[in-house]
This record gives C-alpha cells, sequence and structure tokens, in this order.
C-alpha cells in the first residue's frame, strides 16, 4: 500500500508538472494560457528588464524561466516519488517519505497562497498521499 500511494501521488505531481512544462512550451509561440489575461500586461513585461538582471533580461523571458525551472521541479519531486515508489523495499523510507511530504507540504502552501484551484486541489491529493505512506510506514 505504501509503494502505491507513492506512485499515486508521484503520479499527480508529475501529470502537474508535465502539463505545466506544456503549457509554458506552447506559451513560446502562441502565448494564451500562463499569461496575463490583459494582453497589455505581457507586452509590458516584454518591453521590461528584470531589475535583477541590470537590464540584459526582459521580464517575459524571466517569467518563460521560472515556469520551466518550476515544472522542472514539480517533475524531480514525481521522479523521486515514483523512483521511491518502485524500489519502496530497498529504500531508507524514512528519510525519502518525510522529505517527499515536507516537499508536498512546501507546494501546497504555495498553491493555496499563490496559485488556482486545480493545481491546488492536485498538490493537496498528492500530498496527502505522500502523508498517509508516511504514516503507514511508521506502524509497519
Amino acid at each position: 500500500m505504501i509503494a502505491f500511494l507513492l506512485i499515486l501521488g508521484g503520479a499527480v505531481f508529475g501529470v502537474l508538472g508535465g502539463l505545466h512544462a506544456i503549457y509554458t512550451l506552447l506559451d513560446l509561440r502562441n502565448p494564451r494560457r500562463l499569461v496575463p489575461v490583459d494582453p497589455s500586461v505581457a507586452q509590458a513585461m516584454a518591453n521590461s528588464a528584470l531589475r535583477l538582471s541590470g537590464g540584459r533580461t526582459a521580464m517575459w523571458r524571466a517569467w518563460i524561466g521560472f515556469n520551466f525551472s518550476h515544472s522542472l521541479g514539480v517533475l524531480m519531486v514525481a521522479g523521486l516519488a515514483l523512483w521511491a515508489g518502485l524500489r519502496f523495499n530497498t529504500l531508507p523510507v524514512g528519510i525519502i517519505i518525510p522529505a517527499l511530504t515536507l516537499i508536498g507540504c512546501v507546494y501546497l502552501v504555495l498553491a493555496l497562497l499563490y496559485w488556482f484551484r486545480a493545481p491546488a486541489i492536485g498538490v493537496a491529493i498528492g500530498t496527502c498521499c505522500f502523508a498517509v505512506a508516511w504514516v503507514l510506514s511508521l506502524s509497519g
């Protein structure tokens, strides 16, 4: 059951991270998914330098990079969870499962504070899978 929960939670995070990466990639050509509703905001982002870059990077390019790196982070969590689920009997679950639960909780707080409903629900489901797997690993 623990392995199943890790794989299920990892699959949820994998779908979220994969969709985020695909949407970001598609927005390179035709920005309409992870973009402001008001097109003038996206245009302003494209014409405004990121202060930290010293004028070398536009805010729009930074936005695309942030979205890709966010996708990569979520996909790495998914990969760790899937790997842990498939190798459950040979791993130090006392370290990996609490780490997955903690990471999931951080993503859940971010989702509740800054994102919208669908990813928050997905992150909650994935994190609950990790948390239940952790509780079961402690009792067995």
